[in-house]
């Protein structure tokens, strides 16, 4: 029997790496900006941490309804078409036979081997052939509202824990200073770790999440400096 060499794609990790990506990030610039603004105001350190553990618990529970009322309507959608197309089977078979071999004729089949493949594909599994090649809902890229919630809400929350961590640690006249640096850094990690596992550059991927983390904090800190009272 010969050796069948499987393939690795990063499309698969789509799902969880958009989520896991987007909540650590949204952490970190959230908390962070929150911390140093509330810090260049003059507060005091205890009236920091409070500012950021609401945030931290605010903003975990926000994404995680968004992701899921998001994915979860992306998930009504694919139900919906997915109902349609067994009803379209159901009833109409001969169509979405004709149907799925003129998608096999324009991706560059003859006629006669794409209505081959066409009827070999449906004696099998006919939902699972329109699923794939007509409506291009696949098990890698299918919606995950529960897997998007929970990979939001913790992401999120490893983000949020380094600027709260600095608020603890950092002495109190170098709150917003220090702050800002180990968010910084994070980001710099954080983008860069996403863009290696999304295949992408390194570099430009930690230079474009920096860059937005630190324009927050940037503005933050200047409505703190500018509405604050110390």
């Amino acid at each position: 029997m010969p050796h069948i060499y499987k393939e690795t794609h990063k499309t698969g990790r789509i799902g969880w790496l958009r989520a896991a990506v987007l909540g650590a990030n949204d952490g970190t610039i959230s908390v962070a900006s929150l911390v140093v603004g509330v810090a260049a105001a003059g507060a005091h350190q205890r009236s920091i941490l409070l500012t950021g553990l609401a945030g931290l618990v605010a903003g975990g529970m926000s994404m995680a309804a968004g992701e899921y009322v998001s994915v979860q309507s992306q998930a009504d959608i694919e139900k919906a078409d997915l109902e349609k197309e067994k009803l379209e089977l159901k009833n109409h078979p001969k169509n979405e036979l004709d149907e799925l071999t003129a998608i096999y004729v324009n991706r560059g089949l003859d006629q006669p081997l794409a209505r081959t493949v066409a009827e070999k594909l449906m004696s099998g599994d006919a939902l699972g052939a329109h699923a794939r090649d007509e409506l291009g809902i696949t098990e890698s890229k299918r919606a995950r509202p529960i897997q998007a919630a929970l990979t939001s809400i913790v992401s999120f929350s490893g983000g949020a824990i380094v600027p709260i961590v600095t608020v603890l640690l950092a002495p109190p006249a170098w709150v917003a200073q220090l702050s800002c640096a180990t968010a910084l850094v994070t980001l710099v990690i954080l983008g860069g770790t996403a863009a290696y596992a999304g295949g992408a550059s390194i570099v430009r991927g930690a230079l474009r999440v920096s860059f937005w983390g630190a324009l927050a904090m940037g503005l933050t800190a200047g409505v703190g400096k500018l509405f604050g009272t110390a």
